[in-house]
């Protein structure tokens, strides 16, 4: 029997007791197939959920005989009567309380054998999975965080339109003008041997609309980046792009608290207060070793080096000598440090590139605390007051580096997210939003001897640090601002340079002579010539925002057909070859790939 299955009364996790004695029509696929000694029981799934419909041959002898035939992910139309499952009711399901008794059923496809299985057997690899994304596609979790997905991007729509904004579509087919990674490239088949490049960002554009006088523009765009891959990294990638004329940065971060309250609101039924905490680089790089703190747990970085700068362990001395400094973090982790545990921190410290990782652990003895433990020999004699300064007590365990600034947090800011994992410190339900401001502008890249932007060469150095840009470019202060989720960096935005001279002199600090910048940049030192208003914006990952929303483990499982780590689609098999004829026309060749 054919069934309207365009006139669907109902989605599969809809029906409830209420809904007892009514007749329906169910559409979906079969997630699970059982017959119990004559009656058979399938269980029906789509988007919404899992009904349960029964065939009883006493009732509907030829829909029973279809349901015995029914396999996993066969696609059905059924029309029935709900009734109540009685003393079997299943309250794993929110449809538990009620099944179908089907009359009429109607098979609209058949499913192959699966390469894995869909429904709670799930069992496959990610490389299977993307094979095969559109039946992964369909499972439960799937489908839960993309729609988590559709409700983040549907709470920015709304929010940024409620405010003015505006969306303007920027070009795809854009000038490479690599700054960081590397561009993906177009050939241009109607002027053979020049390229576009896919953007890295709109950056150039949103401010070409603010110099245009758009005043206030909102999109969710496509970007391309050609870099080596990891969990967080995509080669196209979604994000919020925004940008405000006659604004400073309190302004815009102002706009985007309100965005982020709204985004967990309505995708989480969380409330967010606000204003969110700010952070300065330096403050962030000095308690947490990292300009991207988490904040949900303790264990913070303390300074030790004046304490111990008579000390006579060569290994401190040394640093401090050659102008380094010595931190240290003090854990209560109590039996969960053991011997092994340390040891093995100490192996991480030393694959990250550190040269180990001296601690000693803190005991009471007869005459108050003393030190028991690893260099505990070496510094016995600073006990006392290291523990007061530090506020160590008995069974604790300090972590020290010594070594070049930089050097200590980096290896700090890793052994602090180590510990708190170690030591179960860090809560699953917490969400520690802050801004972190006052980045240096620019930093000194040593190999190559010359200055690199922190964020971007159009990002605007604070009022009052602009003479240091002429006598100490290193202590310039800048007007960004990266927005922390839980340890995770979710958005970076700046006030941008609205002046041409500040512009040339911030290209030129950064090796970027007139001849390269004309090349480059020239249509943006153009507008800037025409009357360009203060503005500034930010950008955000809206994969990373719903994989942290989502709490999944990598930017693949929030993305419809991600790509691998390698950059390749296994379900469509891309990249692949072209033909000659396609190469002829666009007057490329490929070289042979070199032999290893």
């Amino acid at each position: 029997m054919a069934i309207p299955y365009n006139r669907r009364t109902h989605r599969c996790g809809e029906l409830r007791a209420a809904d007892i004695g009514r007749e329906v029509v169910l559409a979906g696929w079969v997630n699970r197939a059982r017959d119990h000694g004559g009656i058979t029981f399938v269980d029906l799934r789509d988007h919404t959920g899992i009904t349960q419909l029964r065939f009883d041959p006493a009732s509907a002898a030829g829909p029973h005989d279809t349901a015995r035939t029914l396999h996993n992910e066969d696609v059905i139309a059924a029309t029935g009567k709900v009734v109540g499952r009685g003393e079997w009711v299943n309250p794993k399901l929110p449809t538990g309380e009620i099944e179908v008794q089907v009359s009429a059923v109607d098979v609209l496809s058949r499913s192959d054998p699966l390469p894995f299985q869909v429904n709670d057997d799930f069992e496959a690899g990610e490389d299977l999975c993307l094979r095969y994304r559109f039946l992964h596609l369909r499972r439960p979790e799937m489908q839960a965080r993309l729609r988590l997905r559709h409700a983040i991007a549907a709470a920015i729509r709304a929010y940024f339109h409620e405010h003015g904004f505006i969306d303007v579509e920027t070009p795809f087919l854009t000038k490479s003008t690599p700054e960081g990674a590397r561009d993906y490239l177009v050939p241009s088949r109607v002027r053979p041997g020049t390229f576009y490049a896919l953007p890295q960002s709109p950056q150039i554009f949103k401010q070409l609309l603010m110099i245009a006088g758009y005043d206030r523009y909102a999109q969710i765009v496509r970007c391309f980046r050609d870099e080596d891959l990891r969990a967080d990294r995509q080669p196209e990638f979604t994000q919020l792009d925004m940008e405000m004329a006659f604004v400073q940065r309190e302004d815009v971060m102002n706009v985007v608290e309100g965005c982020v309250q709204r985004i967990f609101k309505e995708a989480l039924g969380i409330d967010i207060p606000l204003p969110l905490p700010r952070m300065t680089e330096h403050e962030a790089m000095n308690r947490f070793g990292i300009d991207r703190p988490d904040t949900r747990f303790g264990l913070e970085l303390q300074d030790v080096t004046e304490l111990v700068r008579g000390t006579e362990f060569s290994v401190f001395r040394e640093a401090i000598d050659k102008g380094g400094v010595v931190k240290c973090i003090v854990a209560s982790g109590g039996d969960l440090l053991t011997r092994k545990v340390t040891d093995g921190l100490g192996d991480e410290i030393l694959g990250i590139g550190g040269a180990g990782l001296p601690l000693t652990k803190v005991a009471q003895g007869a005459g108050g605390l003393e030190f028991a433990t690893g260099i505990a020999k070496h510094i016995q004699p600073l006990a006392a007051q290291l523990c007061a300064q530090v506020g160590a007590k008995a069974g604790d365990t300090i972590f020290f580096m010594p070594g070049a600034l930089a050097d200590v947090c980096k290896y700090l800011a890793h052994l602090r997210g180590r510990l708190g994992s170690i030591m179960k410190l860090v809560p699953e339900d917490k969400w520690n939003l802050l801004w972190v401001i006052d980045f240096p502008l620019l930093v000194w890249d040593e190999t190559e001897k010359r200055w690199f932007s922190t964020h971007h060469p159009f990002t605007a150095p604070l009022d009052e640090d602009i003479p240091l840009l002429d006598t100490d470019p290193g202590k310039v202060r800048d007007k960004a601002y990266d927005l922390v989720l839980n340890g995770t960096e979710m958005a970076g935005g700046s006030i941008r340079i609205h002046q041409q001279a500040v512009q040339k002199k911030i290209f030129g600090l950064l090796g970027i002579g007139e001849q390269e910048a004309k090349e480059k940049f020239e249509f943006l030192l153009d507008a800037l010539r025409f009357g360009a208003p203060p503005h500034g914006g930010i950008a955000f990952g809206l994969d990373r925002w719903a994989m942290m929303l989502s709490k999944s483990e990598s930017l693949r499982e929030v993305i419809a057909f991600p790509k691998t780590q390698r950059a390749v689609c296994p379900l469509t098999n891309a990249p692949s070859p072209v033909s000659q004829a396609q190469l002829d026309e666009l007057f490329l060749s490929v070289k042979p790939l070199p032999k290893k």
